[in-house]
């Protein structure tokens, strides 16, 4: 599948950028390829670089912004006579910390991801040349999700929080959630559960976090389960199963702590179960993690679920995509940046700054 777009011209009779992606669908950890086409205007052009770059929608709280998280330059200095066209290809590697935006072959609600080319002339940055970008999860990631499918969870929304996980390595200024409502077997004790992946070349860290239903500790406080995963073993475990210890463990541990706290009973596991069979992390990445400390960010940024949107789509994960929302975005890029944040709803722009990230777009 090929995406083309064209950049207005940068001035009267200026060159324009043609960049066409081999294949707009990737994982992490894999590669980009494409090449970006130039058109000479009316006149000689001295351009001074070509940079393309992947940008995203993340979140700061109440506030979110297109942050670039990833560049590569694909060209210094060149000359571009009058009417000539040039081609050059690119290829692209993918961050293994790539947040995942497509499930079964559609976009997951909450989600954009779009490659940005950026043609440098006359000490002006043009950055209109926005292409979709698919990253589909990988096979470890989506065993995972399939899971949380299988064991009656639904989704509920997904998006980009930026900040650093206590106790995992981060090599991106963000973390992704992907969020979802409880499952009736666990609904008397948690509220939801947040899934975040922190993938490198070895495996994934999985971060599980719990919204209790009542009996907080500390108000706002919730509970956290961090394990990990080779992508060796994605075809070694009844995942379910393995999800299902890693869900009951960290919940166990919440009634521990309350017990401990108030001197009372604590929630026990889920009814029907009993305590958990020791499901760390399977074994063959690292050393078995279980429970990360209960603060999970740095600074807290909690948000209240009130006014959370997103529309859930079918009642489990499963072959009905019940993580997919139905919410496909026809032509979501068609006008540049903006689309990136109205594909996912409307926001406040913002300049948080960025550092080596390039910070966010303010529209």
């Amino acid at each position: 599948m090929v995406f083309k777009k064209m950049l207005s011209a940068l001035g009267v009779g200026g060159p324009s950028v043609d960049t066409v992606l081999a294949n707009p669908n990737t994982r992490p950890g894999e590669t980009l390829n494409g090449q970006v086409s130039l058109i000479g205007g009316e006149a000689q052009a001295d351009i001074e670089q070509i940079v393309i770059g992947l940008v995203t929608r993340v979140e700061v709280g109440e506030q979110a912004g297109v942050m670039e998280f990833h560049r590569q330059v694909v060209s210094g200095r060149l000359q571009l006579a009058p009417k000539q066209a040039l081609s050059i290809p690119f290829q692209l590697p993918v961050p293994w910390e790539t947040p995942v935006t497509a499930v079964y072959g559609q976009r997951l609600h909450g989600m954009t991801m779009g490659l940005r080319t950026e043609l440098a002339i006359a000490r002006a940055v043009d950055k209109g040349d926005l292409d979709e970008v698919n990253v589909h999860p990988l096979p470890v990631q989506e065993r995972i999700l399939e899971a949380f499918g299988q064991l009656g969870f639904r989704f509920k929304k997904a998006d980009l929080e930026r900040g650093m996980i206590h106790g995992v390595q981060q090599t991106l200024p963000f973390y992704q959630e992907i969020e979802f409502f409880a499952a009736p077997q666990y609904a008397q004790v948690i509220n939801e559960v947040e899934l975040t992946f922190v993938t490198n070349p070895h495996g994934i860290d999985v971060v599980l976090e719990c919204d209790k239903r009542g009996g907080f500790l500390v108000p706002g406080q919730d509970v956290f389960g961090r394990y990990q995963v080779g992508h060796a073993e994605a075809d070694k475990h009844d995942w379910t199963q393995v999800v299902d210890g890693w869900l009951r463990e960290t919940i166990d541990r919440f009634s521990t702590m309350r017990a401990q706290a108030f001197g009372a009973p604590g929630y026990g596991a889920p009814q029907g179960y009993g305590a958990p069979q020791g499901y760390g992390a399977p074994h063959g990445y690292g050393a078995p993690q279980g429970y990360g400390p209960p603060g999970k960010y740095g600074p807290p940024q909690r948000r209240g679920g009130a006014g959370i949107g997103g529309v859930v789509a079918g009642a489990a994960l499963g072959a009905a995509g019940g993580m997919l929302a139905g919410h496909m975005i026809s032509n979501a890029f068609e006008g540049g940046e903006e689309e990136i944040a109205e594909a996912a709803g409307d926001f406040d722009g913002g300049d948080f700054g960025g550092g080596d990230f390039g910070g966010f777009e303010e529209f």
